[in-house]
């Protein structure tokens, strides 16, 4: 366990996926070995830029990468034909920034009109100042009840272009045809 210097950690690029987590909370380093669980926050330094080049900061503006350089990501599964299928690893080898959004994993396989994945050598999995490892799941937004619950509809697929948004879009258009107020998010 190796303590997480301040200026380290402010200094490292904060992906989107790492937002809610307060970089006050990020106080230790767990060095390997050790076995990352989907959401768990994870400082990794960028070997090699591949197809991202760039990461999304907590802010939604995008920071340029370069080799070296120290980030916070989260691990997670990933699913993204058109780009990467990857899978969180068993340990902290090197492994694969797969989402500009911040997402380390493991690429298995990737689209061939698709760069290879960004590489990224994980330094550990950020901890709290008790040595338990951060995970964005400990940090969800905890649910409001609502007063008055409108009639939802929700579209999903298992992979991108499956026709979620096309549908989606079609039934937005034909409910506010028949005078329904619609709203709608993706």
């Amino acid at each position: 366990m190796e303590i997480l210097d301040c200026e380290r950690i402010a200094k490292a690029k904060r992906a989107f996926t790492t937002r809610r987590i307060p970089t006050e909370r990020m106080r230790m380093l767990l060095s390997p070995p050790a076995e990352p669980k989907a959401g768990d926050l994870v400082l990794a330094r960028i070997e090699t830029l591949g197809h991202h080049k760039s990461v999304e900061l907590p802010s939604g503006r995008k920071a340029a990468l370069a080799a070296t350089d120290e980030v916070v990501l989260a691990y997670g599964n990933h699913y993204a034909p058109d780009q990467f299928e990857a899978i969180v690893p068993a340990d902290l080898g090197p492994c694969h920034m797969v989402a500009a959004g911040g997402v380390a994993s493991r690429a298995m396989t990737w689209h061939d009109k698709t760069m290879s994945p960004t590489a990224i050598v994980p330094l550990g999995l950020v901890t709290n100042s008790c040595g338990r490892v951060l995970n964005v799941a400990d940090f969800a937004v905890a649910p409001q009840p609502a007063r008055l619950t409108p009639p939802t509809i929700v579209v999903f697929g298992t992979s991108m272009n499956s026709g979620k948004t096309t549908t989606a879009a079609s039934l937005v258009r034909g409910l506010a045809r028949a005078g329904f107020a619609v709203g709608a998010a993706k």
